[in-house]
């Protein structure tokens, strides 16, 4: 395995990272001082810029408008979006419509995905289920009936929905399999509720009653829901990442000229520990990363499924994210907290990836069951 990037991967990065270079953490309200949403809509200027840098569609095939890339090179593109918390749904909409290309019907994605990579589409996708501690596809269902397709059900915390112009939905079907519903946001059935995360964007709920879709809506491909699910997450890890470094860079930035008894505090033993614990966190984070998102990107054969790699990168992204911003809330004192600085909008939205990665236990539970299942001799 190499994990070396690629010329196209690192051409990927520079463009990312000009893109992102002008945006600023603090374009909208504090999520602390606002009760509701702190915007309506997401950053469409920034979305503009994504589409003429070729961004939104790094993954799909030329023939779409696409660049034709890979996994690995939309996690590190989502890398840089974190480290100034942009307000796009590029993971949601990347997700999808990598799923549409691979398993929707040709004139579906010949259709739709053109119109995502000029940035004329918005794209998300309902993953949480009713809970959040449940399956998604058994919160809604879905029945043939005689011109398509019926769906009945409720998912929560649902991104972007209020501006998304397509919502992919998982549903279990009556003989237990699951099919992926590009369901238009604008549609006879569909209600939407408002939500809000601790990061203060504005999700929601979705409330499908008696929703008909033609054939050509519904994915019905085996694998298009569990492909879906494996991008989001790892595109979720990605964004920890991407936010996790850029607060211990704060971090390190602020402990070098805050002085103590006439010295940086990052020069005390207690600071040093507790930075360098971090690192190793964040180390951890990046590795088990690449490796997940490098077996979604070749689909080769492991001692485990991708799963294992993908269940050990959210262990390491869950946990990894909540220690870097609690320690470094630590190490700024009461500063960390004042609404005119940067680091409690990233441990706001540090907080939202957590809850939707998931605890770590459960994560540690699926691995163990995978590795009671597989045989590693």
């Amino acid at each position: 395995m190499d994990f070396t990037f690629t010329e196209e991967q690192q051409a990927a990065v520079e463009a990312a990272k000009a893109v992102f270079s002008d945006v600023t953490p603090d374009a909208v309200p504090s999520p602390a001082l606002t009760p509701g949403a702190v915007a309506e809509d997401l950053d469409r200027s920034l979305w503009a810029r994504l589409a003429a840098a070729d961004l939104l569609g790094i993954t799909l095939a030329p023939e779409h408008g696409g660049a034709g890339l890979d996994p690995v090179a939309l996690c590190l593109v989502l890398r840089e979006s974190a480290r100034v918390l942009a307000r796009v749904p590029l993971l949601e909409t990347s997700a999808v419509a990598l799923t549409i290309e691979r398993y929707a019907h040709p004139r579906t994605a010949a259709a739709l995905l053109p119109r995502v990579t000029r940035g004329e589409l918005v794209l998300t996708a309902a993953a949480q289920g009713r809970t959040g501690h449940e399956p998604a596809a058994h919160a809604v269902t879905a029945r043939r009936d005689g011109t398509g397709w019926t769906l009945d059900g409720l998912q929560t915390a649902v991104p972007w929905a209020h501006r998304a112009d397509i919502i992919a939905v998982p549903a279990r079907t009556p003989e237990g399999g699951t099919v992926l519903a590009l369901l238009p946001r604008a549609h006879d059935g569909l209600g939407l509720t408002d939500q809000y995360s601790t990061h203060g964007e504005l999700l929601a709920e979705l409330r499908l009653d008696a929703v008909h879709l033609d054939d050509t809506d519904v994915i019905d491909t085996d694998g298009a829901w569990e492909r879906l699910r494996d991008i989001l997450t790892t595109g979720t890890c990605a964004l920890a990442l991407g936010l996790g470094e850029a607060v211990l860079a704060m971090t390190s930035q602020y402990t070098g000229k805050r002085e103590q008894f006439g010295h940086p505090v990052a020069t005390f033993q207690a600071v040093a520990v507790q930075t360098a614990d971090r690192y190793i966190d964040l180390r951890a984070m990046e590795v088990t990363l690449w490796q997940a998102a490098w077996r979604l990107s070749h689909d080769t054969d492991g001692a485990l499924p991708a799963a294992g790699d993908i269940a050990v990168a959210k262990i390491w992204a869950s946990e990894g994210v909540r220690r870097v911003v609690q320690t470094a809330q630590h190490l700024h004192g009461g500063f960390g907290a004042d609404t005119d600085y940067p680091l409690h909008r990233y441990h706001a939205w540090a907080k939202h990836l957590e809850l939707s990665l998931g605890p770590a236990a459960a994560h540690e539970e699926a691995l163990g069951d995978l590795l009671a299942a597989h045989s590693l001799d």
